[in-house]
């Protein structure tokens, strides 16, 4: 490299010395002694360092970068790990004193025969407790996520829903089924799968973050419109739920870039 470099400055020196084409032995490279070559020299060795001090700098930054990138990742993951838990444990709860049987209709109050009759329709549509077999698949599949494995928790997440369709699971299932195709950057199968969610169980409480993800997969995908209209829907529809707040994050971030 330095060898290359000395070169470099003689050739320039040759540009600015007229003498050395009048006389090119009397500066030969064992014979130079002109104080600018020199300084020359000393300069195109110093910017040489700091151009490797540089590289190396972006490579410890693109290293940090990639550790900040995954961690926010991992808390993500973990933060919605602890949802679930909640979720999983609220379904699994029994109603704590409730009395499953209906009350005996009076027949000397008509209303409330009809709200008994409202209440026995009601507990008749509530889904079967999850069996201990959908339980282990769920968790099964939501590790897989965890831990970083998404082409198994895909597969994992897909067996479920046609395993247990009707499961009290089913639309976590199918908003984690959105989650894993969006972190392995699959966004069309993540439009897919999110869209399912807010199709399919308008009522979960999976809704806002999937309506906020399909959001930021059409962002992704570079659909600004799609990404608009959704995220714009999501602080409509939830304007009080921590979606909404980053829904608006990301539309102020689509502005600001132009989009």
């Amino acid at each position: 490299m330095k060898k290359t470099l000395y070169w470099v400055a003689i050739s320039v020196l040759m540009i600015n010395q007229p003498a050395f084409a009048q006389d090119p032995k009397a500066a030969m490279p064992g014979q130079m002694t002109n104080s600018s070559s020199l300084e020359l020299l000393r300069r195109l060795d110093q910017l040489t360092e700091e151009v490797r001090q540089l590289r190396g700098d972006m490579e410890v930054v693109n290293h940090e970068l990639s550790g900040i990138k995954s961690r926010q990742r991992e808390l993500y993951l973990d933060m919605d790990r602890r949802l679930s838990d909640l979720e999983l444990a609220s379904v699994n709860a029994p109603a704590g004193g409730s009395n499953t049987q209906p009350a005996q209709a009076d027949s000397q109050n008509p209303q409330a025969d009809k709200d008994n009759k409202a209440s026995v329709a009601t507990v008749a549509s509530k889904p079967e407790p999850p069996t201990r077999q959908e339980k282990d698949a769920y968790r099964s599949a939501f590790n897989l996520l965890k831990e970083g494995r998404y082409d198994r928790s895909i597969k994992a997440f897909a067996d479920f829903m046609s395993s247990y369709p009707g499961s009290s699971y089913a639309d976590n299932a199918q908003y984690w089924l959105g989650e894993a195709n969006y972190v392995s950057r699959k966004y069309s199968a993540a439009v897919k799968e999110f869209g399912k969610v807010i199709d399919s169980y308008p009522e979960s409480t999976k809704v806002p973050d999937a309506m906020l993800k399909l959001g930021f997969t059409h962002y992704e995908l570079k659909q600004w419109d799609k990404s608009r209209e959704v995220l714009s829907a999501v602080v409509q529809k939830f304007p009080k739920s921590s979606a909404a707040k980053l829904a608006e994050t990301r539309l102020k971030r689509i502005q600001s870039e132009g989009h």
